[in-house]
Parts: structure tokens; sequence; C-alpha cells
């Protein structure tokens, strides 16, 4: 117990009186700082006392489906920020191959009694994957917000870049460089992203008075291995403009082209989608499109807050408008 009260106490930086007083009920504490004493107790990883487990904890959950991706980073770290700004703190939940799952962490974040949930991207945007922890958090109320477009029925709020804007921008770059053989490289079958972003090429087709024939459409896991892999099959069949769903696609997607000798942009352009960090770095540099990480970031605190504070939420979508960023990765189609 001296223990316990030392920890929180340097934690916190009150006195371990201080403590004691919180964790026995007793008057004479700010509620800010007796809010401290109970988030550093969550923190550490120490029961909170039987009169006081009632209460939820100023602790909010942060799932990211990979850290490898530098997108889900930047998210974290805009919304970690926003989060404590409002007096919250972000408990973070990565997932890795054969690690923990989105649904252990789901089970792991109500014993911790957390104020709410956001989910940065996760099994929620794929159609097939299960989702009965998004439901159990549904039924214990629990305030949500999702980021990226998600599978029909599930009533939570969510913030989405538009994907159709962002192919139609890419669609259209490519196109204007007299880029007539595109292709695309996506998600998963069941990644609602990865659907729209296909609708929209094939409206950007219809457009332009061509079609996109099956050939041109490649699947892939989200890694740059993926995008290599998806890319060479691509170049197999004459594409010289490449739309990936992911930065990391496109940068397999440019590793692809050189391995096979030829050059990016002069004989293969390539445009990702996200602008995350570094792609400014890269050889060349990536022409993407941008996703406005900080609004939507902030934008989703502002739902999870609104719900944590008792307000009404309309479920459904805000989506956000993508900007292109031309860089060094497209040029001309080849003669």
């Amino acid at each position: 117990m001296t223990r316990r009260l030392a920890q929180v106490a340097k934690k916190v930086g009150v006195s371990e009186a201080t403590v004691s007083r919180v964790l026995n009920g007793k008057p004479g504490v700010s509620e800010a700082t007796r809010q401290s004493v109970l988030t550093a107790l969550d923190v550490l990883g120490y029961e909170r006392p039987t009169q006081l487990r009632g209460e939820r904890a100023r602790l909010v959950g942060l799932v990211l489906p990979e850290l490898q991706n530098p997108i889900f980073p930047a998210f974290a770290e805009v919304i970690g920020g926003a989060l404590a700004q409002q007096g919250l703190t972000p408990v973070l939940c990565t997932q890795t191959k054969g690690g923990v799952s989105e649904a252990d962490y789901v089970e792991l974040l109500l014993q911790q009694q957390v104020s709410g949930v956001v989910f940065a991207g996760g099994l929620f945007a794929q159609a097939d994957a299960p989702h009965a922890h998004y439901r159990l958090l549904a039924d214990r109320r629990i305030p949500v917000v999702l980021i990226n477009a998600s599978i029909e029925n599930l009533d939570f709020p969510c913030i989405a870049c538009d994907d159709a804007v962002a192919v139609e921008q890419a669609w259209r770059h490519l196109a204007s460089l007299g880029h007539e053989r595109i292709g695309l490289v996506l998600g998963p079958l069941d990644h609602v992203p990865s659907r729209r972003k296909l609708a929209a090429a094939h409206a950007a087709a219809k457009a332009a008075g061509r079609e996109l024939p099956d050939e041109r459409i490649e699947r892939s896991m989200f890694s740059l291995e993926g995008g290599q892999a998806a890319t060479t099959r691509l170049l197999d069949r004459g594409v010289t403009g490449i739309i990936c769903a992911s930065d990391p696609l496109a940068l397999g997607a440019v590793r692809a082209a050189r391995r096979r000798g030829l050059g990016v942009p002069g004989d293969v352009s390539v445009v990702g989608y996200d602008d995350s960090a570094f792609m400014n770095c890269t050889e060349p540099p990536l022409t993407t499109v941008r996703q406005p990480i900080e609004a939507m970031g902030r934008a989703a605190v502002e739902l999870l807050c609104t719900q944590i504070q008792g307000g009404e939420v309309p479920p459904g979508e805000l989506l956000f408008e993508p900007e292109l960023v031309v860089r060094g990765s497209t040029a001309q189609a080849p003669r």
C-alpha cells in the first residue's frame, strides 16, 4: 500500500497524504487533483478502491492497426495531443502480427473503464472481419469514433478522407500527363475504402470515354512488399501509370519498376495516398494524395468529447477533402 501511494503521488506530483485522502474518499482535495490521482492509478495498473470503481476513468483508448505505415503515428500524435488538451489520457493499443488482437484490446480497455475509444483504422473497415467487439462497445454505451470508412450498420460517428475525390484527383493528374494505361494497387476485396477507390476509378475512366479492365486492378496487403508484388504484375500488362491506396504501396511500386530496369517517372509514373512522413524525401519524391491529418484528428477528438460529456452526436460520416501533392514520381507518359 505504501509503495502504491508513493508511486501515485510521484506520478501526479502531490503528497502521499493527498493520494490517501482521494483513495479513502476524504474531503479537502480539488476535483482536478482527484481526477489526476484516479487516472494515475489506471495508468500504473492499480485497481481502484471498491467505492470508486463505478466511475469511468479519464482514459481514452487509441487503437491503431500498425505503426509501420507513418500515417498512423501521425494520427496518434495529433489525437494524443488533442486528448491531453481535454484532460484525457490516451492509451495506445497497437496491433502486431500474432500479438494482441483488436478484440482483446477492447476487453482490456473495458476493464480499465475508459471514457471512450478512437479507432484510427481497423477491422471496422473490412466487411468480412469479426465485428462483435464493436457491438460490445455499443452495448456498453462507450463513446466511439472511427477514422476511415466503415462497414454498414456500425452506428458510430466516423471521420474519413473522401476516397472518391482522392482517386479522381490522381486519375486526372495521370491522364493529363498522357497516361492511357492506368492501373490500381488496392487493399483486400472486403476493404471498404479500397472499394470506394475502385468505384471512383471506374467512374473516372468512364468520364474520359474509357474503361478500366480487371487486369489493371491488383489487390495487396498494405505493405511495401505487397505493393512491389502487385506492381510487378501490372507492369507485365503494360501499365504506365499506377495509383496506389497508400504510400508504402507506392514505394513498393517504385521498387518494382526499378527491379525491372524501368525509370520512375521516365517509364512509369506512381501516385501514393496519405502524404505520410518523409514522402518528399524519397527518390524520387513521391506524388501522393494528402489526407488532412490535423483536421481529421482534431475533429475525431471533438466528436468523442461531445459524447463523453453527454451530448448527442449523430452516427454517420464526416468526409474531409484530400489534396493532390505533385512531386517527382509522375511525368509525361512514355511514347
